[in-house]
């Protein structure tokens, strides 16, 4: 193990002692991030969220009005509730080769390793800038990531390109489909089953919608894309949960779902959503306002996380392969947040360390292997940054 990666593991043993669950503040994470970037003399921009309870973290090696590349990473994890771990999840164990604990692939041990080769960037010279973008609430919709955006844009010069250090065993991932979270609520009036007749059903009413939704998810089914390299060749819809009325003796006054798109292309969510709501105004409302004139849809977006699209010959892509020793790039199924960077205009990639079959289970571990791997890469990238 190099003096690098030994210095990566120290720091992951104390970003893994960090309870982070999504639920839960990261500030005493952030903070220990500003002092130990502090003491390295760089300095650091906390971007606190409405409720001051959490941040995320920026931080710029170099000239800030140069051009040059982000290590992307956030600082949130999974919960640990519901599994038997027969380790401590929040500290890190180290056996043989692997090393067990929250976060430790997804993804705080890429946040290590950027951190672990912060102190050289800063007396290496560097002739273009490398940033450090840590994020809150990526696990629960990338809803942090929007105000490092924001920041950059203002901040920098715009980035050359953006390496998000999501588990992909160190392999350059150029695509992922889009991840959209949607919450639609039917209100009808509730009345005595008896006498159905003075009721709205809105538990009726959001079935009518949820078979159209099925209708749709067929017909994306039936048009999968032609040369795919998606595990699943076309985009999705899904409907997860279902909530509504109050007794099986009573007309449901209210019901509520939620329900996700998985796009393979950009404009496709916005089609689904505007299919759907077209369905509502023309099939739905008007039955159930003929019986209850405020009888209302609604829905709206959790979160909406776009695809990350493929990019061929992208400053990001190229500089990847080369600095992970590869000629080829791979998709993944899981969303991230590299699709927020790209389109805000930003050459952006997948690269880092473990496996996302190693990412929220019972005992997640990464391999000390990765943790090389991944030096040797950001090595590579500080090389390249020294020399313009």
């Amino acid at each position: 193990m190099s003096t690098n990666s030994a210095r990566a593991v120290e720091i992951l043993e104390r970003l893994v002692a960090f309870n982070t669950v999504s639920h839960r503040s990261n500030l005493e994470l952030i903070h220990y991030v500003r002092d130990y970037l502090g003491s390295h003399g760089i300095s650091s921009t906390i971007i606190p969220d409405a409720s001051g309870q959490k941040a995320n973290i920026f931080a710029t090696i170099g000239d800030p009005a140069q051009a040059g590349y982000v290590l992307s990473g956030h600082t949130d994890v999974v919960p640990v509730e519901g599994q038997e771990w027969q380790r401590d999840p929040f500290k890190l164990t180290r056996e043989g080769g692997r090393l067990y604990g929250r976060g430790t692939t997804d993804m705080k041990g890429f946040v290590a390793c950027a951190l672990a080769m912060a102190p050289a960037l800063k007396t290496a010279g560097l002739r273009t800038p490398i940033h450090l973008a840590f994020s809150y609430d990526e696990e629960v919709g990338c809803l942090g990531v929007h105000g490092l955006v924001d920041h950059l844009n203002k901040a920098v010069a715009r980035p050359r390109a953006v390496f998000v250090g999501e588990p992909t065993a160190m392999r350059v991932v150029d695509s992922h489909k889009g991840s959209c979270g949607m919450l639609t609520k039917v209100t009808g009036f509730a009345a005595h089953s008896s006498r159905v007749d003075l009721g709205t059903n809105a538990i009726f009413a959001a079935a009518t919608i949820i078979e159209e939704l099925h209708r749709c998810a067929d017909q994306l089914a039936s048009e999968p894309e032609p040369g795919s390299r998606f595990v699943v060749p076309y985009s999705s819809v899904s409907v997860g949960v279902i909530n509504g009325g109050t007794a099986r003796n009573t007309v449901a006054g209210d019901c509520s779902f939620q329900w996700d798109i998985r796009a393979t292309r950009l404009g496709l969510t916005e089609e689904v959503q505007d299919r759907i709501a077209a369905f509502v105004d023309s099939s739905v409302l008007p039955g159930m306002r003929a019986r209850y004139k405020d009888a209302r849809v609604d829905t709206s977006v959790a979160y909406d996380v776009p695809p990350l699209v493929a990019a061929p010959g992208s400053e990001a892509e190229a500089l990847a392969k080369r600095f992970a020793g590869t000629n080829e790039t791979m998709v993944v199924d899981y969303g991230s947040e590299a699709g927020i960077f790209q389109k805000a205009g930003m050459a952006t990639v997948l690269c880092g360390p473990g496996q996302d079959s190693e990412a929220h289970i019972t005992d997640e571990w990464i391999a000390v292997e990765q943790i090389d791997r991944c030096m040797r890469f950001l090595e590579a990238l500080a090389d390249h940054a020294r020399a313009g």
